[in-house]
């Protein structure tokens, strides 16, 4: 019920979704006696879509989530193991093309597989089913396994996790597969922005964790104040951060997590 509640909802809240929507119902209104109306909404949806686009509105939204983690130290020494969520890679595409189809977050797959490296020792997790609403949707582990074989990453130190579909199941099976020891160290490896949502699940799972966040769309605050060249850029960028902060608010409000913004 959460995965498909957070799903709907989650569509419904996207700003880019709310504004066409605005403009499409005005459209729809231009044909009734509510003429003035429609004007309105109309020209409310341009001037927002304009403002949301060009404006740093959506840098704004996810500074926060992307500095609340910071990059992690390893001073502190090798890891026992490294979880890394899923979201890197398309399946839809994979299983259309015959290969392995990396998207934006592809820092996921390839830090992990530097770390992999550097850290011969560590297991590794890749946790990772299928987030569409669609059960007979292609899942996305097995082609993470594919890639990080491709990387140099022996079969056997690899374990894959097949059956979540959010991030709330990624950390209860995870934890399961890694039934981590007293004293052990483990990374999670997921990007920079959706690293307070993925903490919180983890702590709520009992599986203690430290945050090794990639894939920065950002440079730091002074991208504050800079606005978008391309309002397509805007709206995206603001949708992907409103998609992190109504994920946090789902998942505290259902009580699946009791950290609403966790933090180091």
């Amino acid at each position: 019920m959460l995965f498909v509640l957070s799903k709907t909802i989650g569509y419904l809240v996207m700003p880019s979704n709310l504004l066409m929507a605005i403009g499409l119902v005005g459209l729809v209104l231009l044909f009734t006696r509510f003429r003035r109306l429609a004007s309105w909404l109309i020209v409310t949806s341009l001037v927002l879509i304009a403002l949301v686009g060009y404006s740093p509105l959506g840098r704004i939204l996810l500074l926060p989530l992307e500095e609340r983690f910071p990059p992690w130290d390893a001073s502190r020494g090798a890891p026992d193991g490294i979880v890394v969520l899923g979201g890197a890679i398309s399946p839809d595409i994979s299983q259309a093309r015959g290969v392995v189809a990396l998207n934006a977050s592809a820092e996921r797959l390839t830090v992990a597989a530097e770390l992999a490296h550097r850290y011969p020792n560590a297991r590794i997790i890749f946790t990772g089913g299928s987030a569409s609403l669609d059960p007979t949707a292609p899942l996305e582990a097995p082609f993470a396994v594919k890639e990080f074989e491709a990387l140099g990453i022996a079969h056997d130190r690899i374990t894959a996790e097949e059956q979540s579909r959010n991030t709330i199941e990624n950390a209860v099976f995870s934890r399961l597969l890694a039934d981590p020891k007293p004293g052990e160290r483990w990374l999670l490896v997921t990007s920079a922005s959706h690293m307070p949502r993925a903490i919180a699940a983890f702590r709520a799972a009992g599986f203690a964790v430290e945050a090794y966040p990639v894939n920065w769309r950002t440079r730091g605050r002074r991208d504050a104040a800079e606005l978008f060249v391309s309002f397509a850029g805007g709206l995206a960028m603001t949708d992907y951060a409103m998609h992190e902060w109504v994920g946090l608010a789902v998942y505290w409000l259902a009580g699946k997590t009791s950290e609403l913004f966790p933090a180091p």
